[in-house]
């Protein structure tokens, strides 16, 4: 059997299926291709060429010790595998499952096709909590604790690999904007690692603020979202953590991280609405929303530039531009002040933030973004306060005196829109289409298709009859 690795977001040895698989095929190869598709979409960055490129690197030394070359190629799949079967003649191909954009769920459909004409067997694999084909979400919880404790899957120690086939240059990679990490699976370990026995004990208080997230967060998103860790090593590795601070009598480091592991959870949950519902890249969870916002081309490149007038936000929106990481409530803030304050529709600034995310993975970005900008009819609408989030998370200004050194002088612009009446205009706007019958009847098919079954999602209630006057209502952070 001639088998080829199609490797994508997986760039890893360990706890990796089908190089497992592949290991005992009489000849292997493995294959990475960089597709203009994805060059030419709109959330790609150079930095994420860039940080593939840095662990392609890497992972290709790591294979050739094991005997396995690792072929990289440019162009459109399935034209890349046409060519390359004239040199090898390979009768399957294994890959992991992948949860994409719509790029890559169209190229797939392409390749499923390809390998039916071709005669070659195309086996994915699974690799996160995300079941595909899902029919509910009845004990969909039950199911991801069952595969992230079942056994990892040991790193093959040899392949056999025909002769004569040429691997391929690595580009020259783009120069990136932002900084990045170190690549590679060790680098990534060494990062899980220094969480789990030193960062992490602070892990709940810090998660919150800019100005401890980013030593007290975990600093795990890129290397998960680009698989040079697999979720399920993380997650072993942190029960294996928490038993030993457990034993140790290190409760509340414990604690720490077992809130760090129900987020592991909440990574597939997420990722799990865009494989159920791929349209939701580009469309309303609920369509009840639709045409509820516009595009206002100045007010998005204010917020896209930090120039709002709002210094929470602009030193936010400046820090991960300049970074290409923030924590989880400040990107909360940045699509709560897009789509409530100034009332843009949620796909452009998606889109912006997805280039700057150097850990953009698009199950979570799509699914958070319409959670965030309230437009999935089922959850709780969180608009966040910029003045409120500065007091709570930078109380003595720091973090803003350091990404908008200009506040406070003629410089630095007004405020682009009136808080209060932007807000007074969300909450009627928003509440009363929450009334709407027509809604209504929606957020009950979303919960049951999408909502959680275990915790976190708020069930679909019977609004009031009139806007609220009270913040609790809406769940203002203000």
């Amino acid at each position: 059997m001639r088998t080829l690795v199609w490797l994508k977001h997986d760039l890893r040895v360990a706890d990796h299926a089908p190089l497992a698989a592949a290991a005992h095929s009489a000849q292997a190869l493995a294959l990475f291709v960089i597709e203009p598709e994805w060059l030419a979409s709109p959330e790609c960055a150079p930095q994420h060429l860039a940080f593939t490129l840095a662990n392609l690197a890497v992972l290709r030394a790591e294979l050739a010790r094991l005997g396995l070359p690792l072929l990289v190629r440019q162009g459109s799949m399935p034209e890349v595998l046409t060519e390359l079967r004239r040199d090898y003649p390979f009768d399957q191909l294994l890959s992991h499952e992948e949860t994409g954009p719509g790029w890559s769920y169209t190229r797939d459909i392409a390749v499923a096709a390809w390998c039916c004409a071709q005669g070659v067997g195309w086996q994915e694999f699974m690799q996160t909590g995300v079941v595909r084909r899902l029919k509910s979400r009845q004990g969909w919880a039950a199911r991801w604790q069952r595969r992230m404790d079942a056994a990892l899957i040991a790193a093959p120690t040899h392949f056999n690999a025909p002769s004569g086939i040429a691997l391929g240059e690595l580009p020259s990679p783009p120069v990136p904007t932002q900084p990045l990490p170190e690549a590679g699976a060790t680098a990534a370990r060494r990062v899980l690692d220094s969480f789990l026995y030193e960062r992490g004990a602070d892990y709940r208080r810090a998660l919150s603020s800019p100005l401890n997230a980013e030593d007290g967060g975990s600093r795990l998103s890129a290397h998960l979202a680009f698989g040079a860790l697999s979720i399920r090593q993380v997650h072993q590795a942190s029960e294996a953590q928490i038993g030993r601070l457990r034993a140790e009598g290190q409760d509340e480091h414990a604690r720490a991280l077992r809130s760090f592991t129900g987020r592991l959870r909440w990574h597939c949950h997420f990722m799990q609405k865009l494989e159920d519902e791929p349209r939701i890249e580009f469309e309303n969870f609920s369509r009840a929303y639709d045409g509820l916002r516009g595009h206002d081309e100045a007010k998005f490149q204010a917020w896209a530039t930090g120039q709002t007038g709002f210094p929470m936000v602009d030193a936010c929106m400046r820090y991960l531009c300049a970074t290409g990481w923030l924590n989880f409530r400040m990107r909360a803030l940045l699509v709560s002040f897009a789509a409530y304050h100034l009332w843009l529709d949620w796909r452009q600034p998606g889109l912006h933030l997805a280039r700057q995310f150097l850990d953009f993975e698009p199950g979570i970005h799509w699914s958070q973004m319409q959670m965030q900008s309230g437009s999935t009819g089922i959850n709780t609408l969180r608009i966040y306060s910029p003045s409120k989030q500065a007091r709570d998370q930078d109380p003595q200004g720091v973090f803003i005196r350091r990404w908008v050194p200009e506040f406070g002088t003629d410089a630095y612009p007004p405020p682009i829109i009136d808080e209060p009446a932007a807000l007074l205009h969300a909450k009627t706007v928003l509440y009363g289409l929450r009334q709407a019958p027509e809604a209504q009847r929606e957020a009950v098919a979303i919960q049951d298709r999408h909502g959680s079954r275990k915790s976190g999602i708020a069930p679909v209630k019977t609004a009031r009859k009139r806007p609220p006057s009270d913040a609790a209502q809406l769940d203002l952070f203000t």
